[in-house]
């Protein structure tokens, strides 16, 4: 496992307190063998320190600022008998591992175990020589194209196009829309047509010309679900159904499907967490071509017309857990468009990496290799009067790259060791933004900087730095700049005004909603700003430097996904459908 800086060092995530996954089945005990011999002195698994110890019949576990573990030992054959009468609530009872050594490592299965913390620990864990490098086997790419290149059809016009997550250049805007004030998803009121949307995604949808297009997991259990609402469990899904990975393409104005495609269909190839999917990022297009990722599941690209184009294959993503290499909560990072390029932001629990591909041909352009902790956001290219930049939110470093080279320009660190925000940009600012505590920071940068703009201890600004600020940062959503505003949305409803020049706070004020919390990011248009909850509500709040709720609609059905707004309509993706919103008229 990676190492992580000491600036980084953190406490135990709030997953490794209240995972409370359900035992697994008891099975009786083997007759008793001879104690297979467990790898002497300290070992180490991610964060963790540990030792176990047969001559003492314990074990210690220990990692950052986390309190010990101490368990009493016994093993019997290839089993790992773990109690303890210290430990905290639900952690007395015995937990039981299967465990095998191989070349000095110590590979830990759970068998039974009440302890959710224990669990999340052991289970699936590897326990190396803390003195021995670990090594990342070489990840191998492959590249499919179609046996004939279809001629790409010519791109209509960009205006009107909702063309990637939180549309052009992931502003979030689109004036001229006139939507309608109030609309209800069950009663049909200002609702052009809903079509529904087999299986599971939180992916956004895309608009280019007549055109909107989604991605979906369709599971072959027709009970696959996930879990909405406001907790801090770091639980995998029990999902690991056979999947049919879709892209879709629907008539924007009629919600008639014009084509669907299967880009991977089998077994998935990662876990994913309790509260997301196996589609979760979300597509982009440039009128010509579109890119759906589906992480462990490859990259894979269309033309408009659904003729198939090439895809990537990654081999496994492990995005998870930072602190707990054993917990993988699946990919959300969606794929980037601009200027033929398609850039992909690839951090894992092993290796790192930007990749630019040619949207074409799925040649790949460049890779380029980085330190960094499993991230969730999107890239962005930002473009300024001067050189674009392609800016990532990552944990270790935020980070500006050349698109062209993928030359690295500049770095900024003191970030969350959880990073999910998109970039955004204004003409003369760059916002950064995370939520995971303790920093949950909030960057504005000036354009052109270069090398290492790390704040120093207790420094708010500097001549690239305009202001920032700690512990504001938003967990999920990704911030929104509008009429010289920035606006700042937490998953639990805060929501925070900023003067986007001064860093002053214009209001903080928390929205109303029934309590599941809000995921999906905020959208504007004509002085208004959407924001759509878990729970099926699309709340409208006043731009401007005064809090005013204007109003909440309801969709009927929950809501994950950031809305797209195109030509006085915004599609909404709900967990079950896709709904055109507009004036009838």
């Amino acid at each position: 496992m990676k190492s992580i800086p000491a600036t980084l060092r953190p406490t135990l995530i709030a997953a490794l307190l209240v995972v409370m996954l359900p035992a697994a089945p008891d099975v009786g005990l083997s007759a008793p063998q001879q104690a297979a011999p467990l790898p002497a002195g300290e070992l180490a698994h991610g964060m963790f320190l540990g030792r176990f110890s047969q001559e003492k019949n314990s074990v210690e576990i220990s990692g950052g600022d986390f309190p010990p573990l101490i368990f009493s030992m016994e093993i019997e054959g290839s089993e790992i008998r773990l109690t303890s009468t210290e430990a905290p609530e639900g952690c007395r009872g015995p937990g039981r591992y299967g465990f095998d050594v191989e070349d000095g490592v110590l590979h830990l299965n759970l068998i039974s175990d009440e302890c959710g913390l224990r669990r999340t620990v052991l289970d699936n864990s590897a326990w190396r020589p803390s003195d021995r490098p670990y090594t990342y086997p070489e990840r191998a790419i492959k590249i499919t194209t179609a046996d004939e290149q279809p001629d790409l059809p010519e791109a209509t016009s960009a205006e009107g196009s909702w063309p990637s997550f939180r549309g052009p250049a992931a502003a979030g805007v689109a004036e001229g829309m006139n939507l309608p004030e109030t609309w209800n998803g069950e009663s049909g009121e200002n609702i052009l047509w809903q079509v529904a949307i087999p299986g599971l995604a939180h992916s956004s949808p895309v608009v280019w010309g007549d055109r909107v297009f989604v991605t979906s997991a369709i599971s072959s259990d027709e009970t696959a679900t996930f879990k909405p609402g406001l907790y801090g469990d770091g639980d995998a899904s029990g999902d690991r159904s056979a999947q049919r990975w879709v892209v879709q393409a629907f008539n924007k104005h009629s919600g008639e499907l014009i084509w669907e495609r299967v880009a991977y269909e089998g077994t998935p190839n990662e876990k994913r967490h309790i509260k997301s999917t196996y589609a979760s990022p979300t597509p982009a297009t440039d009128g010509r071509v579109v890119v759906a990722y589906f992480g462990s599941q490859g990259l894979h690209a269309y033309d408009v017309d659904g003729n198939f184009l090439w895809r990537i294959d990654l081999g496994h993503v492990n995005v998870g857990a930072y602190n707990a290499p054993n917990i993988e909560w699946g990919t959300a990072s969606s794929p980037h468009l601009w200027n033929g390029r398609v850039f992909l932001q690839v951090d894992t629990q092993e290796d790192d990496f930007l990749l630019s591909v040619d949207a074409t041909t799925g040649e790949i352009l460049w890779k380029t290799d980085r330190d960094e902790l499993p991230t969730w956001g999107t890239p962005t290219v930002v473009g300024t009067n001067g050189e674009p930049e392609l800016v990532t939110n990552g944990a270790n470093f935020i980070r500006g790259n050349n698109p062209i080279t993928g030359e690295e320009l500049w770095r900024l660190g003191r970030s969350s060791k959880i990073t999910a925000p998109t970039p955004i940009f204004t003409p003369e600012h760059i916002v950064v933004a995370s939520g995971r505590g303790p920093e949950r920071p909030i960057f504005v940068l000036r354009h052109g900087a270069r090398g290492d703009l790390t704040l120093p201890d207790g420094e708010t600004s500097s001549e690239n730095i305009v202001w920032s600020i700690e512990r504001r940062g938003p967990y999920m959503p990704t911030p929104l700049i509008y009429e010289g505003i920035l606006y700042v949305l937490a998953n639990n409803g805060v929501f925070d005004a900023y003067d986007l020049q001064t860093g002053e706070e214009l209001y903080r004020q928390r929205i109303p909603h029934l309590g599941s919390g809000l995921s999906a990011s905020p959208v504007a248009a004509d002085g208004k700003i959407y924001l759509s909850s878990e729970d099926g509500d699309i709340i409208v709040v006043k731009a401007g430097p005064e809090f005013d709720h204007l109003g909440t609609n309801s969709m009927g059905e929950l809501l994950m996904a950031t809305p797209a707004l195109s030509e006085g309509v915004m599609y909404v993706r709900s967990v079950d459908s896709l709904f055109a919103i507009g004036s009838s008229h």
